[in-house]
């Protein structure tokens, strides 16, 4: 069993109490953690506040030197965090180890992004006036990580804001406490102690109190939140009461197109993908495939035949596509989609029994917009099959949901890809690729209930600093009074 306890201003911090993350298939602790107070959040953002002013007045080249020393030493532990992330959250070694290849390439590429934060001189219409527009660190900010790609999306709440100037605190998931006590640790080695970076975790139950706490701290100026729907609603009504800013990441319904014209395979093997790796609890997951009707079946035999070979058991054995879902509450909710759907006429492809939290992969045929399959974020392993009559119908389809973060559409032509790319409401889509693709400089975010704000690149600059005008009078200033 680990234990991990608060990090506040560079120092292990004893609670006063400690919560149990159970693993998920063994039903063993996999952690101990430190069950945060409100007092507790209080005084990680009150360190995080002492520690702004050495660290935003540190030159781009020393901050750059630092998030290098920190995607080091995560590049170092690959085993711990893998080893983390099986225990806590049930994950593959495939999805754990790709977790901690792009957490490190995502340090790396805001450490290359320090003397990127720029600005520019505007034209005055006064004489003499040089006008520029600055971007300044924001202040202290706020990073709320989840547990399903926990390392990325860890590393994600930290590397950027402190690139720009910021301190940071992490509220670490309450479902994988470990891993996200195991990227602070990296970042203290590294030297971003002494309040530059903080963790706090929480038991479940105490989740509202300590991040309300968190949010109302006057020194928080943005919150940088990843996680649901339903929570994030939260957080920015939360937030608006002090008119703070937020970057929301939140959930996913994401349609795969198949056209008439598309390359089959290719679009078998992205939707597979897309769909059922780390059993489809990515935000980004494939969860519709709208495909025309002149395809419909040949693409629906295709697919159905590879999602057949993609097998699920114990992620630690290495040998199944499928490990475990986060919880027997995830089957439960799959469960009842599938079985929705079914009574309304929908045909369940392949599929099964779940075995605890090792769930088959669910393939559901004939869905249709009525179904709750079609409508609700599922975050587990069932995929909807959708037909179109045409690629008109195929667009309507995709756009008819209330998200709109990650899309795909499949044709051989490129210009006619593109076109439908550009009428599907999402932040992100791809021609001729799979749903779920992410790298540390594209921006990436969504539109709808799916959020708004942008992480990565030049996107996130914007997003963690504070854009200021400033002027120099060089000749004497001519008043009308």
């Amino acid at each position: 069993m680990f234990q991990t306890p608060l990090s506040i201003g560079g120092q292990p911090v004893e609670p006063a109490n400690w919560f149990d993350r159970i693993d998920p298939l063994t039903g063993d602790v996999a952690t101990r953690a430190a069950a945060a107070t409100p007092a507790d959040a209080t005084a990680a953002a009150d360190a995080a506040e002492a520690a702004l002013p050495a660290w935003s007045a540190l030159g781009p080249g020393a901050r750059r030197a630092a998030l290098t020393r920190a995607a080091d030493a995560l590049a170092a532990r690959a085993g711990d965090f893998i080893a983390a992330m099986q225990a806590e959250t049930g994950a593959t070694a495939a999805w754990a180890g790709f977790n901690h290849m792009l957490a490190v390439s995502m340090v790396r590429e805001a450490a290359a992004m320090t003397t990127q934060v720029g600005g520019e001189v505007i034209p005055s219409d006064k004489p003499g006036c040089v006008a520029m527009a600055v971007r300044e660190p924001a202040g202290v900010v706020l990073g709320i990580a989840p547990w399903n790609a926990p390392i990325i999306l860890g590393v994600r709440a930290i590397a950027m804001p402190l690139a720009c100037g910021n301190t940071v605190i992490l509220k670490a998931s309450e479902q994988c406490p470990q891993t996200h006590g195991l990227i602070v640790q990296c970042f203290i080695e590294a030297g971003l102690g002494g309040g530059i970076v903080n963790l706090v975790t929480n038991a479940p139950q105490d989740a509202g109190d300590v991040v309300g706490a968190l949010i109302d701290h006057p020194a928080v100026r943005r919150i940088n939140f990843t996680g649901s729907t339903a929570v994030g609603r939260i957080i920015a009504r939360r937030a608006a009461e002090h008119l703070k800013p937020c970057l929301l990441e939140l959930g996913g319904k994401a349609p795969l197109i198949v056209l008439e014209d598309a390359d089959l395979d290719e679009a078998v093997k992205a939707a597979a993908f897309g769909a059922f790796m780390n059993q489809g609890q990515i935000c980004m997951s494939t969860e519709r495939i709208i495909v025309v009707d002149a395809v419909a079946d040949a693409f629906a035999a295709k697919f159905i035949a590879k999602v057949t070979t993609l097998g699920v058991g114990d992620p630690r054995e290495g040998k199944a596509a499928l490990g475990a879902v986060i919880d027997r509450k995830t089957v439960g909710h799959v469960s009842e989609l599938v079985q929705d759907a079914v009574s309304a006429g929908a045909v369940l492809a392949t599929g099964g029994e779940a075995d605890g939290v090792l769930m088959p992969a669910h393939v559901v045929d004939h869905v249709t917009p009525v179904m709750r399959l079609f409508r609700e974020e599922s975050f587990g392993p069932v995929v909807a099959l959708v037909r179109a009559k045409d690629e008109a119908e195929a667009i309507a389809l995709a756009n008819d949901t209330e998200y709109g973060l990650s899309a795909a559409v499949f044709t051989r032509d490129i210009a006619r890809g593109l076109k439908v790319a550009r009428q599907i409401k999402s932040g992100i889509c791809h021609v001729n690729g799979p749903t779920v693709h992410d790298e540390a400089q594209m921006p990436f975010g969504g539109v709808k209930a799916s959020g708004y704000g942008r992480f990565g690149g030049k996107a996130g600059i914007d997003a963690f600093t504070e854009l200021r005008w400033i002027t120099i009078e060089t000749e004497a200033g001519h008043y009308p009074i």
